[in-house]
């Protein structure tokens, strides 16, 4: 990859944002709400026209925006789709977006899609094709991306990096910046027996170009041990909160996403949580004294 030929993406408003619903078009828009920027699937927008382009079209002269990827399977062993790809470059074209986001994880097999992202084993097999696939993406799209830290449940047996390694690796060798999901943190490490805390002061941050908060549903696994599962159909809870709260006091302010994919809430509900989010950023990031932690090196 020739990166001289990258450009860097626009930075998004050291504000919060939500994730933009059908069901809210009509209420942003009428409202025009005192938010910092909203984010989309880009998924949801490649077709040519119709409704859910001409309200995204309004909403974005008005609002800072962000793409979020749900479907290029990063870490696919296949190639990278190539007519996703040239949608995803037209539709970046079209709305020229503060940020382009995907996941760490793969979401494709054979000729299908499944529903769901699954995460990866962090062998150097796995890092070399995730790098020529963000090599890809970033030459063909012509900006940086960000790649989201994933939820996980279950331990690959062989890896050659922990998860902060590994990422680390990849934005070394790509140039690529990150997404820092701090409810997937939550759930991984609650799933995993580890410290959310040690984990996020490992966290790149420097990297770190947007935040994401959302609510997930509890479950018990068959040994009866806590079993989180990422949802995002409810509100983000006090751990959460507090574990974002202890980024933000020490490593500053960043922008910061509330994602409510399923059940989706009226607009007031949404509206409150982006309220909370951004005072809770502002007055976290303002203290001195953000909670000490022991520091282990954990497998996460």
């Amino acid at each position: 990859m020739v990166r001289s030929r990258i450009a860097k993406s626009e930075t998004l408003p050291l504000r919060s944002g939500v994730g933009l619903k059908p069901e809210h078009y009509e209420a942003v828009l009428t409202e025009r709400p005192d938010i910092g920027w909203f984010e989309v699937h880009p998924e949801n927008y490649m077709g040519d026209g119709g409704p859910p382009h001409h309200a995204l079209t309004k909403i974005r002269d008005n609002y800072p925006l962000s793409l979020h990827g749900v479907g290029l399977s990063i870490g696919g062993a296949h190639p990278i789709d190539p007519e996703h790809l040239a949608r995803l470059k037209a539709l970046i074209a079209r709305y020229q977006p503060q940020s382009f986001s995907e996941h760490l994880a793969w979401s494709t097999h054979d000729e299908g899609y499944l529903n769901a992202l699954r995460p990866l084993p962090y062998t150097e097999e796995t890092l070399d094709h995730v790098c020529r696939h963000i090599d890809e993406v970033q030459s063909t799209i012509g900006r940086t991306m960000l790649l989201e830290n994933p939820s996980t449940y279950v331990a690959f047996d062989a890896a050659d990096y922990d998860e902060i390694g590994f990422l680390n690796e990849i934005v070394r060798r790509t140039g690529c910046g990150l997404l820092l999901d701090v409810n997937n943190v939550y759930i991984s490490c609650t799933n995993r027996g580890a410290d959310a805390y040690a984990y996020v002061d490992r966290f790149p941050m420097d990297a770190v170009g947007e935040i994401h908060l959302a609510g997930h549903a509890e479950d018990r696994d068959d040994d009866g041990a806590p079993l989180l599962i990422d949802t995002h159909d409810r509100p983000i809870i006090r751990d959460v909160w507090d574990l974002y709260a202890h980024v933000m006091a020490r490593f500053g302010k960043r922008p910061t996403l509330v994602e409510w994919d399923e059940d989706v809430p009226a607009w007031s509900t949404l509206f409150a949580e982006a309220q909370k989010a951004e005072r809770l950023m502002f007055a976290a990031a303002a203290t001195t004294t953000p909670r000490q932690v022991q520091r282990t090196e954990v497998m996460v």
